[in-house]
């Protein structure tokens, strides 16, 4: 089987590499077909890529993100087109991130963008049943068009390392943008009541609420939290390998309640024990055996749980075992991309 993965898509973007891994792990042939030229060009010129590949394929695949590039498909091919849809643009840029003003034009353009896509696509992937739930019901797409697939982690780069400490103090470490669903100020918030228990936090990330997290702590004076700007992953690994326990998210918004995002993975996939919020999203894969859930956008619970793994080793092995066992069952590469062929082999059938 052959698939072409198609559009406007950056191949070094997590989903994007995980299921392209994931595919080829199961014996898939893909073959790749995307340009980020700018305005009309990029059509122009991924029309005469993809001509030179048209007889090659049995699917095509639009790369995260792809609402744009979905109209454009099914406008060249008669192929089965599967929509790599994790985030919804309106979801993401007008109720998460509120950069967009809602009842705006270009919030209508962002909602535009994810019907077209939705209705045109043969299938749609989504990352948790929760978002399926939610926008087969904003769309008006019946349910039985998408196809739940978790999002997941790059394994060959997140893997379980030696931990080297370079400090006493028990050290807790988050990596991801600064946006409302990772809610990041709670994070903050619960280094201040913890910072008379020798417990450091490292924060590695950028994004559109990194000021208002770094007033936060300014104003808290706290002196137990790092924050590092960006770092590669091949070094980020080893940062989190030298940390006792890792954070996941934190939001109290919508968004929050319904996805599980890259780091959850991430973390489990270095055998690390993990801290998140105890969302509907998180429980449709996890339960207490694999992860240290808490009160989401709720400093004094994240705090009280970090506490807890500190003060129990035994509790930190078994979290850390659980979890990774439970990623490599359920969300590594390989799994996810047979769990995608099968999607794939479905609709090339129909």
């Amino acid at each position: 089987m052959t698939v072409l993965y198609f559009g406007f898509y950056d191949p070094l973007f997590t989903t994007n590499k995980v299921l392209i891994n994931g595919l080829r792990q199961n014996g898939v042939l893909v073959l790749e077909c995307y340009d980020h030229s700018p305005g009309l060009k990029k059509f122009l010129k991924l029309f005469f890529k993809h001509w030179k590949l048209r007889n090659e394929y049995d699917a095509m695949i639009i790369g995260f993100a792809g609402q744009l590039a979905v109209p454009f498909a099914k406008i060249i091919t008669r192929k089965p087109v599967i929509f790599s849809g994790q985030v919804s643009l309106y979801d993401a840029n007008v109720l998460d991130r509120q950069v967009v003003k809602a009842r705006s034009l270009k919030s209508f353009y962002y909602w535009l963008l994810d019907w077209f896509a939705v209705r045109l696509a043969d299938r749609v992937i989504m990352a948790t049943q929760s978002n399926i739930d939610h926008f087969s019901k904003k769309l008006g797409v019946k349910k039985e068009k998408y196809r739940r697939i978790f999002n997941g982690a790059e394994d060959d780069i997140f893997r379980p390392l030696e931990s080297v400490k370079t400090e006493k103090d028990f050290l807790v470490s988050f990596h991801g943008t600064f946006i409302p669903l990772h809610g990041v100020e709670f994070i903050a918030r619960a280094a201040k009541i913890l910072e008379s228990e020798g417990i450091r936090f490292l924060i590695v990330g950028r994004g559109q609420e990194k000021k208002k997290v770094l007033d936060i702590s300014q104003r808290l004076q706290l002196k137990n939290i790092e924050f590092i700007d960006f770092m590669p992953k091949n070094e980020l690994v080893f940062k989190l390998a030298g940390s006792d326990a890792c954070l996941g998210t934190f939001g109290g918004n919508a968004r929050a309640q319904r996805e599980i995002a890259h780091k959850i993975f991430e973390c489990l996939a270095m055998r690390k024990p993990l801290i998140t919020a105890d969302t509907p999203a998180i429980r449709e894969l996890f339960g207490e055996e694999e992860l240290l859930l808490v009160k989401a956008a709720n400093p004094e619970s994240l705090a009280e749980g970090i506490l807890k793994l500190k003060n129990d080793p035994v509790l930190r092995a078994r979290l850390a075992k659980n979890g990774y066992h439970k990623f490599m069952k359920s969300a590594s590469c390989k799994v996810l991309g047979g769990e995608f062929k099968k999607v794939i082999e479905e609709l090339i059938r129909i």
